[in-house]
């Protein structure tokens, strides 16, 4: 019970910062923005007259934008405001200090990183069931989604831990997240990738959230990427939680 307890305070430390962003009106527009210029360009424009596999392009690509979009905004929000609090405003050094454990300072920074990512995906999805009538939400799709942003929010805490300063945290997103946006079937099936290419777009955590995402149930290409997301997870959040415990900055 104390450690379930522990990782709150820091959950509604950042709910609360969040909230206030969601008060200003920027930041809907500016959560939208990146995947409604995508839904438009690809989907209404270039996609218009595309079919895969007797699906229309729209139904095909509105999933990989949330899986997309809960990548970005879970990852970034951790990974920006965990380097922001530990290089510069110091507020991390007094979670550390505290009697709370690792772990919990890593659920807490986790489970707020999982809301703005869930909130990001909901906009899109809102978008995407008024858009498109062959997008539907199914029970496997919103599990895919949680993992995802959680995976992600694991992600951006590791990116958080280790960068030097803020402006290393682009360099991370450029070499890491850029190339999943767009290599790890958001805008495109994987299979239609060169071969030599293949290999790599499979170890990306995004290839595996993409194609259990666009799935209406659990098959065995589905179970193999559930497990691959389940073992990136669990490896990032052990991966994080050690460098919290030994951080001595």
């Amino acid at each position: 019970m104390k450690l379930t307890m522990e990782w709150y305070p820091l959950f509604l430390r950042e709910l609360l910062l969040f909230r206030r962003k969601l008060l200003r009106m920027g930041y809907l527009f500016s959560a939208m923005m990146v995947p409604i210029i995508y839904l438009l360009t690809f989907g209404f424009g270039l996609g218009r007259n595309i079919s895969l596999g007797g699906m229309d392009y729209l139904g095909f690509l509105i999933p990989g934008l949330v899986a997309m979009s809960s990548m970005n905004n879970s990852y970034t929000w951790v990974a920006s405001a965990l380097n922001l609090n530990r290089l510069y405003f110091k507020t991390f050094q007094v979670f550390v200090q505290s009697p709370i454990r690792p772990s919990s300072i890593m659920i807490g920074e986790v489970f707020a990183g999982m809301v703005k990512g869930l909130f990001a995906s909901f906009l899109i999805i809102g978008v995407g069931l008024i858009a498109s009538p062959s997008f539907a939400v199914t029970p496997l799709f919103l599990l895919t989604l949680l993992i995802n942003c959680f995976l992600f929010a694991n992600m951006g805490v590791i990116t958080g831990m280790r960068t030097r300063s803020h402006e290393d945290t682009a360099t991370y997103s450029n070499f890491f997240i850029l190339p999943m946006a767009f290599f790890s079937g958001t805008f495109f099936p994987v299979d239609r990738m060169p071969a030599f290419f293949k290999p790599f777009v499979y170890l990306m955590p995004l290839t595996h959230t993409n194609i259990l995402i666009r799935k209406a149930a659990l098959d065995a290409e589905g179970l193999i990427s559930l497990l691959v997301l389940l073992l990136y997870a669990t490896g990032f959040f052990l991966y994080g939680s050690r460098l919290i415990k030994e951080y001595s900055e």
